[in-house]
């Protein structure tokens, strides 16, 4: 298992499943699209997870979660990026480059209107399920290693000033800060 070939698990139960914007039936498909690897695939698939976890750990894109979710605990910004994971690597690698970008995000526009937080908890297990439908055995505990970088402090205002939250993220401050 490569970077490549979990993002195309995830494209793949993107395009099979009803509905794309739902996280959690992305997440669900593409453990049981993963459960098909080899094991040793599936547990590589843990550490890639979280290597995505570790890259998109950054303060702008924390700051974007705290403002689309209207606050973000570290267990919240867990979820907000399983939730970026899942759709696909085009968004991810967008968002994480300029969180901005999400305000573009069709999803984000339905969350907002309906009054839901963008957020996936079941993309976190995508291999521990994936492992334990193909194996029947939980996950070994030493799957996968993370190193989370420091955040960048100068960004600390932009999480409970929304002057400086709407100068940073000016896309996403129009639509949550009106």
């Amino acid at each position: 298992m490569d970077t490549e070939t979990f993002w195309h698990v995830i494209d793949e139960a993107r395009h099979q499943v009803a509905d794309a914007t739902d996280g959690e039936a992305v997440a669900a498909h593409a453990a049981a699209l993963l459960a098909r690897h080899p094991r040793g695939e599936i547990v590589a698939a843990q550490q890639i997870f979280w290597d995505l976890m570790a890259a998109s750990y950054r303060s702008p894109l924390w700051a974007a979660a705290y403002m689309i979710n209207g606050g973000c605990s570290d267990d919240g910004f867990d979820y907000f990026r399983g939730w970026l994971i899942v759709q696909g690597r085009d968004v991810f690698e967008r968002a994480v480059s300029d969180p901005d970008t999400l305000a573009d995000h069709p999803a984000l526009r339905a969350a907002e209107a309906a009054g839901m937080d963008l957020e996936c908890e079941a993309a976190l297990g995508i291999a521990w399920d994936a492992h334990l439908a193909a194996t029947g055995e939980e996950l070994p505990a030493d799957a996968f290693t993370i190193r989370y970088p420091d955040l960048d402090p100068d960004w600390d205002e932009a999480f409970q000033d929304d002057e400086e939250a709407a100068r940073r993220l000016p896309g996403l401050a129009a639509i949550y800060l009106d």
